[in-house]
């Protein structure tokens, strides 16, 4: 049986639809709603039919809006390239995926769909709350796994959707890092601090630089791994999930974000240092040769820059504005302004080179 094509609408997910997806006979399938849908929409799904098949998995689908689906094309694709293509050739902890398309009908651009493991009782992380110390261990450990299998693999410069930063992507972060933090101070208000905001205004004058620093070093980044990306088991186990954000960059990001914007600032200071070196153990583990801690630890001073970028233009082109976004992004904003004045980022950033 050929494998069917993507949908859109939970509707057609129906017993032959599955059937021919998941390759096993399903007689009926009862969806719920998960989550809240900011970016497509995810629903639970409960088989009945073949004893091989697994009891629930969870659907991801595009926004039903099409003009949303033809601009939000690239981070479906990319996600479903993720989990189709990339996920065999690295070690990273994720949700098993059942099946993964995205349409090529130029008429149903944006069209996708994922089947994945459904991993209850395992629970989405909180970003205002924060990760334990353990959980962003694991968490480092677990993401080391997407890096250190393709560490500076120049091959995925032929994967689609990937690319490395070049001068017109440094040119458009100068052009709108400024503008979007402005944004984001005006809608945030009184939820940033004065030295916050100061920081955030002079961070936002180096984000091109800070693109196109550290070029010697890159892998497959996240891009966003942070709390509310995380799956967590009560038996501590832990996945990743959310790739619509997947990209080649400087893979200590990762690190940079979960650890400065998931750990309140005290925990941060206290467990930081050793939690850069498990992830850094991790890769070499993993067989990276040639990066020494003290270069580790480097890359996670200047990467840094990862949380307060993510911040900002998440707020500012937020489609759908609430209380708790609000008070997210500027936990985040709190927490990663401190982390760079820790660390003095911004003097690693004054010194990059202007061209």
């Amino acid at each position: 049986m050929s494998a069917p094509q993507p949908v859109a609408d939970v509707r057609d997910l129906t017993p032959a639809w599955l059937t021919a997806a998941l390759g096993a006979e399903v007689t009926a399938v009862h969806s719920v709603p998960v989550g809240t849908g900011q970016m497509g929409s995810c629903h639970r799904l409960a088989l009945e039919g073949d004893p091989a098949l697994p009891p629930t998995v969870l659907a991801k689908l595009p926004t039903d809006d099409p003009a949303s689906r033809e601009f939000l094309h690239g981070s479906y694709a990319i996600e479903v390239t993720f989990y189709r293509d990339l996920c065999p050739t690295v070690a990273v902890r994720v949700p098993r995926v059942h099946y993964a398309a995205i349409s090529d009908d130029p008429a149903q651009r944006g069209t996708f769909t994922l089947l994945l493991e459904d991993l209850a009782p395992a629970q989405q992380g909180d970003q205002i709350t924060g990760c334990t110390p353990a959980q962003a261990r694991a968490a480092v450990e677990n993401i080391a796994g997407l890096h250190a299998p393709r560490w500076c693999d120049r091959s995925l410069l032929d994967v689609p959707g990937l690319s490395a930063v070049g001068r017109e992507d440094a040119d458009l972060m100068d052009q709108l890092f400024p503008d979007a933090v402005e944004t984001v101070l005006g809608k945030l208000g009184d939820l940033v601090g004065a030295e916050d905001a100061a920081t955030l205004r002079e961070v936002a004058r180096y984000g091109g630089r800070w693109l196109l620093g550290a070029p010697d070093r890159f892998g497959l980044v996240h891009g966003d791994h942070r709390p509310d990306n995380l799956l967590v088991h009560p038996d501590g186990r832990l996945w990743t999930v959310d790739w619509q954000t997947l990209a080649l960059g400087l893979p200590a990001r990762d690190v940079a974000l979960l650890v400065s914007s998931g750990l309140p600032v005290e925990e941060r200071r206290r467990h930081e240092r050793a939690l850069v070196e498990a992830w850094h153990r991790r890769l070499v583990d993993l067989g990276v040769a040639d990066y020494d801690p003290d270069d580790a630890w480097d890359d996670y001073r200047f990467a840094l820059v990862q949380t307060p970028l993510l911040a900002t233009f998440g707020c500012a082109y937020s489609s759908v504005r609430t209380e708790r976004g609000d008070r997210m992004f500027a936990a985040m904003l709190a927490r990663g302004g401190q982390a760079l004045r820790d660390h003095a980022t911004l003097d690693l950033l004054r010194a990059l080179p202007t061209s």
